[in-house]
C-alpha cells in the first residue's frame, strides 16, 4: 500500500511561530508513522490579498503551487493560530486564491484538487483556549466552502509560550498525544478513502 501523502500548512509563517513549531511536531508523527509529508510556507507563496482584477490579470504563481501541492497530496493538516477569534487572513487568502485556480496542463482546478481531502486542524495560542475559537471557523471554511473531509479529532494547545522544549518537541506527553490522535484520524480516513 503507497503512504498516505500529507501535506502540512502553518496559518503563521512569523520566526518562531507557535503554529509553526506545532505543525512541525504533526509533520514529524505523520511521518512517523508512515505518511509521505510535505510542508509549504505560505508566506513564500507571495500571494497578493485576493483581487478579482489581479485575477483577470493571470492567477499568481504561488496559487498555481498550493494547486499543485493539494492534487498530489490526499490530505491536509493546517495549524493555524486565532486572530480576533477567526483564522489568519494568510491562510484564508492562501485557499481563497487556490479555489480560483482553473484546470490547466494536467491538472484539475483548485476547487477540485481540494475538494474530497482529508484534513486535520490545530492550533496554538499563549492564551488558554489555544485558538480553539478559530478552528470552528477552520473547519467550518474546509468543509463548506472547499467540500474538504475534515475529521472530528482536533487539538488547540494553550499556554504554548511554555509548551515546546529546546528541540521543538512538546513538553507535556498529553499534548504530544492529542496530536498524535489527530494525524491518526487524518491517516486512517485517508487510506480508507483510498480504498472506497
Amino acid at each position: 500500500m503507497s503512504p498516505v501523502r500529507v501535506l502540512v500548512v502553518s496559518g503563521s509563517s512569523r520566526p518562531g511561530s507557535f503554529n509553526r513549531r506545532l505543525a512541525d511536531v504533526a509533520a514529524s508523527l505523520a511521518a512517523a508513522a508512515g505518511a509521505s509529508v510535505t510542508q509549504t510556507d505560505l508566506r513564500a507563496l507571495a500571494l497578493p490579498l485576493y483581487d478579482a482584477e489581479i485575477e483577470a490579470a493571470g492567477v499568481p504563481s504561488g496559487a498555481l503551487e498550493l494547486r499543485r501541492l493539494f492534487a498530489q497530496h490526499d490530505a491536509v493538516i493546517v495549524a493555524s493560530p486565532e486572530y480576533n477569534n477567526f483564522p489568519t487572513p494568510l491562510l484564508i487568502n492562501a485557499l481563497d486564491w487556490t479555489s480560483r485556480v482553473p484546470a490547466a496542463d494536467g491538472l484539475p482546478s483548485g476547487l477540485a484538487a481540494m475538494v474530497g481531502t482529508v484534513a486535520g486542524v490545530l492550533s496554538a495560542s499563549p492564551g488558554a483556549l489555544g485558538g480553539l475559537r478559530s478552528l470552528l471557523f477552520v473547519r467550518q471554511f474546509l468543509q463548506g466552502a472547499l467540500s474538504m473531509l475534515v475529521v472530528p479529532e482536533q487539538f488547540a494547545l494553550g499556554a504554548a509560550a511554555k509548551a515546546f522544549d529546546e528541540k521543538g518537541g512538546l513538553v507535556d506527553e498529553k499534548h504530544t498525544q492529542a496530536v498524535q490522535r489527530v494525524v491518526d484520524s487524518v491517516l486512517r480516513t485517508a487510506r480508507a478513502m483510498s480504498q472506497a
